[in-house]
Formats: C-alpha cells, sequence, structure tokens
C-alpha cells in the first residue's frame, strides 16, 4: 500500500504540489491524471522515491519511507520504472540492458519476458536498431524483470502512437492482474480505460 500524508512540494519558492493526501491500495491500476504544469510528473517521482517532498510524509508498506534502511535495494526489490524516454544503453543489447537491471535470480527470467512481450528475437539488437514501440516494450521488461509489488509509469506512451500505446497500456493491465501495483502519470485520458481508480491534479491540488 502507498500512503500520501499532507505532501506538499516547491522548486525553490514556487510551489507545485498542495497538501496532497490520498492512498493507493495493494492491486490498484492508479491514474494521475492532469494538464502539463499540474504537478502529476511531480508528485509521481515522490511516489516512486525518487524525490523527496518539501513537507508531508510517504509511506510504503506502512512505513515511512525515511525509516527504510537502504533505499536503493528497496527500490531495486520492490519497484519498476517506466518513463515517456526510455533511457537504454545504446552500447548494450536489448538482452544485456535488462540483465543490467535483473537481480541475479532474476536473470534466467529475461528471455520468457522477452518472449511474453513479443520481442525475444529483438533480444540481440541494439536500441538504436528497433522502433519507438518496440523501445518502450523493452524499458517495461526491464521495468518488469524483477517482479516489483509496484510499477511507475511516468507519460509512458508519450512519444508513441495510438497502436503503440495500446500495446504498453495492455501489458501495464497484465501486470496488474498478476499482482502488480500499477501507478500511471499522463495527460493521455485513454489511460481511464485501464485504471481502476483516477486522480485528477489541477495546479497542484486534488481536485
Amino acid at each position: 500500500m502507498i500512503k500520501v500524508s499532507n505532501i506538499s512540494h516547491f522548486y525553490g519558492s514556487e510551489q507545485v504540489l498542495y497538501d496532497i493526501s490520498f492512498e493507493v491500495k495493494d492491486g490498484e491500476f492508479v491514474f494521475l491524471s492532469g494538464d502539463s504544469g499540474s504537478g502529476k510528473s511531480t508528485l509521481l517521482s515522490i511516489l516512486s522515491t525518487l524525490l523527496k517532498p518539501s513537507h508531508g510524509e510517504l509511506f510504503l508498506d506502512n512505513t515511512p519511507v525515511g525509516q527504510i534502511a537502504d533505499i536503493d535495494k528497496f527500490r531495486q526489490n520492490k519497484i519498476g520504472f517506466v518513463f515517456q524516454f526510455h533511457y537504454l544503453i545504446n552500447y548494450l543489447s536489448i538482452y544485456e540492458n535488462i540483465a543490467l537491471a535483473a537481480l541475479d535470480d532474476k536473470k534466467q527470467n529475461i528471455n520468457a519476458l522477452l518472449s511474453d512481450l513479443g520481442i525475444l528475437e529483438l533480444s540481440a539488437r541494439y536500441p538504436n536498431e528497433i522502433s519507438g514501440g518496440q523501445r518502450q516494450r523493452v524499458a517495461l521488461a526491464r521495468a518488469l524483470i524483477n517482479e516489483p509489488k509496484i510499477i511507475f509509469a511516468d507519460e509512458p506512451t508519450g512519444s508513441l502512437d495510438s497502436k503503440n500505446s495500446k500495446i504498453v497500456y495492455e501489458l501495464l493491465a497484465r501486470a496488474l492482474k498478476q499482482g502488480t501495483t500499477v501507478v500511471v502519470a499522463s495527460h493521455d485520458l485513454k489511460v481511464q480505460k485501464y485504471a481502476t481508480k483516477t486522480v485528477r491534479l489541477i495546479d497542484g491540488k486534488i481536485q
């Protein structure tokens, strides 16, 4: 479970989030909705432990994030990240990109996961040799390889066409059915079709 308690955030003197509180239950697909500048990406960064809020507290599994002893290990074991820009390493093959993120006992699952995502035949190729939609599926495989409890996705289809966007959303929905909690920040209203809960932000506040 994710619990957000009275979180506000500033960049310098500019306040971008105002006293945000809500909960995400295990097994939910949450859509963080809002226009550009609404604060949804900042909130997602806080939820995913990549950004510390200026005020308020974040709880993961009923534990304050500040009390998690090894946050890097926690992220690797519990959290998967998908971003609008895939951040794949161009000099590593597709297989090697995923292996770099994988825990030792999960590396054996890479080919099976690539097969599930329909990209096994790409495993020896490099990111600049495949399409944008294929690269985003590789990024999703990287997020899924350690079987995380939560996947956070920030505008995961922002650079994709409608066909590839649908593929990514359906893959996230499939992860949900397998027990992974999914949180997506996007301005794409098509996410609502897959979400079990929507949190809409306007000017840094929950509507």
